[in-house]
């Protein structure tokens, strides 16, 4: 089916949802444009990164993401959103029946300082009345998960009384989100040493001591490759406690094939495993313009092609 028409009988008669396809009208009829298949995996799109194609407005990007096959957003900064514009993304993914990834509990801006790790009450009362806010926010997007970062380590304090203090606080946050059917997942990075949370196994410890649907870990698979390699056997360990993924190759965090990670066997063995959340496409485009935007989607073709 060429892209023009998909668009016509797909989104055009939802309700006049794509009244500003406007400004897509002059896209070229390229063959991987015109590839309107979903993809196998819910890959998960953020602001920005159709920008070209789509223009500067968000929902019109997830619109344009949704003809070239992707089924999931995450926005990182839907808590800076205002209710408005939240409400209007929510409608967006609803009515194309799109999935709503993560976005960031911002109780502690980056850079990250200590916080969770010195077991103070005035970081436990703040990330509790973010908790508390996200549901809000989760209300209007569609949203189900939530990144959780817990700071930085307190040189003060041993380790083992900094993982306590991490434990006790996110507990207070489950207690929270888990009746509103919410998920905080705790994220493991790299940017840092800094950064108390860095490896897989560390999170998930964390998770089986706070034993709650609502507290899972957000396998990043950029941070993961540079700071513990050897993703599958990882993945495989940590499955149970997984609740999502994020993407990105390495080194560079752009897309899949720009680096050293063979994401095509990653996403083979996460879908044989049954995975049903968003992968989230936490990178950059490898190159700028409409060609990287393409580039991308291509990728993403090329990575989820491993039914064949």
């Amino acid at each position: 089916m060429q892209r023009r028409k998909f668009m016509q009988q797909s989104l055009l008669a939802g309700g006049g949802i794509l009244a500003s396809t406007a400004s897509m009208a002059n896209i070229k009829k390229e063959e991987i444009l015109d590839d309107n298949r979903p993809f196998n995996l819910a890959y998960g799109i953020h602001d920005g990164m159709f920008k070209n194609h789509a223009g500067p407005d968000f929902v019109d990007q997830i619109k344009f993401a949704y003809s070239v096959g992707f089924r999931a957003i995450e926005d990182n900064g839907m808590m800076s959103r205002t209710p408005e514009q939240q409400q209007k993304i929510g409608d967006a993914l609803a009515k194309l029946d799109m999935k709503m990834g993560v976005f960031v509990n911002e109780f502690d801006k980056w850079p990250l300082s200590v916080s969770m790790t010195s077991g103070k009450k005035e970081w436990r009362d703040k990330f509790i009345q973010y908790c508390k806010t996200s549901i809000e926010v989760a209300k209007r997007c569609n949203a189900k998960w939530i990144t959780v970062v817990p700071g930085n380590y307190d040189r003060t304090l041993p380790e083992g009384y900094q993982t306590a203090n991490v434990i006790e606080t996110l507990r207070r946050g489950a207690e929270i989100l888990e009746p509103a059917g919410l998920v905080m997942v705790l994220e493991p990075l790299s940017d840092t040493p800094e950064l108390f949370l860095r490896y897989s196994a560390q999170t998930y410890a964390i998770c089986k001591a706070i034993n709650s649907s609502a507290c899972k870990i957000l396998f990043d698979m950029y941070h993961m490759q540079r700071n513990q390699g050897d993703m599958i056997p990882n993945i495989d360990k940590a499955w149970d406690e997984t609740g999502y993924f994020q993407i990105g190759d390495n080194p560079g965090r752009k897309e899949p094939g720009t680096g050293e990670v063979n994401y095509r066997n990653i996403f083979k063995h996460i879908h044989a495993k049954g995975y049903k959340g968003v992968l989230g496409m936490e990178h950059g485009n490898a190159k700028p313009g409409k060609e990287g935007e393409l580039a991308l989607i291509k990728a993403y073709r090329e990575a989820d092609d491993f039914l064949s």
